[in-house]
C-alpha cells in the first residue's frame, strides 16, 4: 500500500490488532527495544500487542510523516502471533524477537515492493531479499514495512517525487533528514522501534541527528551490503537507527549475517556498555569545526557534550588531520563517479523516470576524469594513515557535531536551497572508520542536535561504552521521548 495514493489503513484488521496501546499511561510504540525485549521474554507483552500499538501510531500519524511507502500490516501480524507461540514454547531467539521495525526502501525484500523511491522501480517486487533482512528475520525482528528515502539514496527530495517526501515528526515543516528520511521519521515518532538505513556519505547519521535518534554508521564491510540498491560501492555502509544507544547495539548484533566470516570474530556489540570511561582520551578536530558555519545553538551544545565526557573522567584534547578538510569532496567525487557506473545505463533508456535531482548528480558523475578518481582515492588513503597515527598516539575515540545545525525546512529542500553539506560526515565514509550520532541536545524551534563519535575499525563495542555514558550523563533521551506531537 502506497502513501502516494492513501494513507495505510490498519482500521479494518481483526480485533487482536487493534488491542489498547497504552499501560499506564505509556505509549507501547515509544517503549525501547531493551525494555520492551525483556517484558516480551517474561510473558508480560505480546510481541502482537507491540505489533499493533504501532501500526495504530502509524494509522494515526504516517498521513502527516509519510514515513512508509509500503505497509505489510498483516505479514506483521500473522509473524507477530507466531514470535507469541515461539516464546511461550521457550524458543525465545533474542532481544528482537517480536520487535517491530522497518526497512529502508532500498533494501531489497522478496515479493514486498521496492522502489528506492523512484518511477524506475515503481512496482518491482524484487524475487530476493538482502542479506541484512535474513539476518533481521533470523533474530525474530518482524518487519512492518518500506520506509521513504531520497531517489536511490542520492537525490534530494522534489514535489515531483515518486513518493511524498518524509517530514521530521517534531516539525513536519523540516526534513527528517537524509537519505535515510523515513527510517528517522518512523523511528522518532513511534511507528516502529528501529529502523535499517544506508549510509554513503552521512545518510544514517543526518537523520539520527536532526530526529533525536541514535544512528551508527559501522565500519565498512561489517554489515553485509548485498541485495541493496547501490549507490557508491566503495562507500555504502548499512546500520541501524533506533532510539537510545542500548537499542542501538541490540540492532546492529543481529543485522550481521549469521554465515558471514566476519561475524563470528566480533565481540558483543554491547559488551563493554556500563563500564567507566574515565580515562579514555577522546579527540576533538577543532580547527576543522571552526571552519565549519555552525549555528550558534550548536556550538554551545558541542561545548556542553564535551564537558560532559570531561565529567565522566575522559581527558578531551584538540588533534589535527591535515586531509581532512579535502575529505567531503573526496567523498562526492567517488560517490558521482559509482552512481554514474552503476546507473547509466537507465540514465540512457529511461531518464525521465528519475527525479530531476538525483538525474543531475548521476549525470555530473559521468563528467568527471580518472585523474579526479584517482585523487579522491589518494585523499581516502592519506586521511586514513592520520586516522590511524591518531588512535596510535593514544586517542581513543573523537568527536564532533554530526551536523551544522539543525534540519533544514522542507521549503528550501523543495526548492534546491537545502544546507545539507554532510562535510561533517563523509570523512568516515570514506575512510570506513565507524561512527555514531546521538542527541546532545536542542537548537532552533527545539529541534534536535547531534554529536558524532567515531573510532579506529571494529572498534563499535567502545563507541556504545562512551555513548551510553554520554546519554546517561546527559539526559537528553530523557527529555526527548516520551517523543514529539503525534496523536494516537
Amino acid at each position: 500500500m502506497s502513501n502516494s495514493d492513501h494513507m495505510p489503513d490498519t482500521s479494518g484488521l481483526e480485533a487482536e490488532a487493534r488491542p489498547i496501546a497504552r499501560r499506564g499511561g505509556d505509549d507501547l510504540s515509544l517503549i525501547s527495544i531493551t525494555k520492551a525485549a525483556g517484558l516480551i521474554r517474561a510473558g508480560q507483552l505480546s510481541p502482537v500487542e507491540l505489533i499493533s500499538a504501532c501500526l495504530e501510531k502509524v494509522n494515526a500519524c504516517d498521513d502527516k510523516i509519510h514515513a512508509f511507502i509500503t505497509l505489510v500490516p498483516e505479514a506483521a501480524l500473522a509473524a507477530s502471533r507466531i514470535a507469541e507461540e515461539e516464546i511461550r514454547k521457550g524458543q525465545w531467539r533474542g532481544p528482537m524477537h517480536g520487535i517491530p521495525y522497518g526497512h529502508k526502501d532500498n533494501i531489497c525484500t522478496a515479493g514486498i515492493r521496492t522502489t528506492a523511491h523512484s518511477n524506475q522501480l515503481r512496482d518491482w517486487h524484487p524475487a530476493t531479499s538482502a542479506e541484512v533482512h535474513h539476518a533481521l528475520s533470523a533474530a525474530g525482528g518482524i518487519l512492518l514495512g518500506k520506509l521513504a528515502l531520497w531517489e536511490y539514496a542520492g537525490g534530494t527530495p522534489t514535489l515531483q517525487a515518486a513518493f511524498p517526501a518524509a517530514r521530521n515528526p517534531w516539525n513536519t515543516t523540516y526534513s527528517p533528514g537524509g537519505s535515510s528520511s523515513g527510517s528517522a521519521a518512523a523511528v522518532a515518532s513511534g511507528m516502529c522501534l528501529a529502523a535499517t538505513g544506508t549510509d554513503t556519505g552521512g545518510s544514517i547519521r543526518h537523520p539520527a541527528a536532526v530526529c533525536g535518534l541514535v544512528g551508527m554508521k559501522p565500519t565498512y564491510g561489517l554489515i553485509s551490503c548485498e541485495g541493496v540498491l547501490p549507490l557508491s560501492v566503495s562507500q555504502d555502509h548499512m546500520g541501524p537507527i533506533t532510539r537510545c544507544v542500548r537499542d542501538n547495539a541490540i540492532m546492529l548484533q543481529a543485522m550481521l549475517t549469521p554465515t558471514d566470516g566476519r561475524a563470528s570474530a566480533t565481540r558483543d556489540f554491547a559488551q563493554d556498555i556500563g563500564k567507566p570511561v574515565a580515562g579514555l582520551k577522546v579527540g576533538v578536530p577543532r580547527h576543522f569545526i571552526e571552519q565549519a558555519r555552525l549555528e550558534e545553538a550548536c556550538w554551545t551544545a558541542f561545548e556542553e557534550a564535551l564537558a560532559v565526557l570531561r565529567a565522566l573522567g575522559m581527558e578531551v584534547v584538540d588533534v589535527a588531520l591535515p586531509t581532512l578538510g579535502k575529505a567531503a569532496q573526496a567523498n562526492k567525487i567517488l560517490t558521482m563517479i559509482e552512481a554514474y557506473s552503476e546507473y547509466r545505463s537507465l540514465l540512457a533508456e529511461s531518464p525521465d523516470k528519475f527525479d530531476l535531482s538525483f538525474r543531475r548528480r548521476v549525470e555530473e558523475g559521468g563528467k568527471l576524469r580518472q585523474e579526479d578518481l584517482e585523487e579522491a582515492r589518494n585523499v581516502a588513503d592519506q586521511l586514513r594513515r592520520e586516522y590511524m597515527a591518531l588512535f596510535d598516539t593514544g586517542i581513543d575515540v573523537l568527536a564532533s557535531p554530526a551536523r551544522e545545525g539543525v534540519a533544514d525546512s522542507m521549503d528550501d529542500l523543495f526548492n534546491q536551497r537545502n544546507k545539507t553539506s554532510g562535510d561533517a560526515t563523509r570523512m568516515y565514509n570514506l575512510t570506513g572508520l565507524p561512527a555514531l550520532v546521538l542527541p546532545m541536545g536542542r537548537g532552533r524551534e527545539a529541534l534536535p542536535l547531534g554529536l558524532q563519535l567515531a573510532t579506529r575499525p571494529h572498534g563499535e563495542p567502545l563507541l556504545y561504552q562512551v555513548a551510553a555514558a554520554f546519554e546517561d550523563a546527559a539526559g537528553w533521551q530523557q527529555q526527548l521521548f516520551p517523543g514529539p506531537e503525534c496523536p494516537v
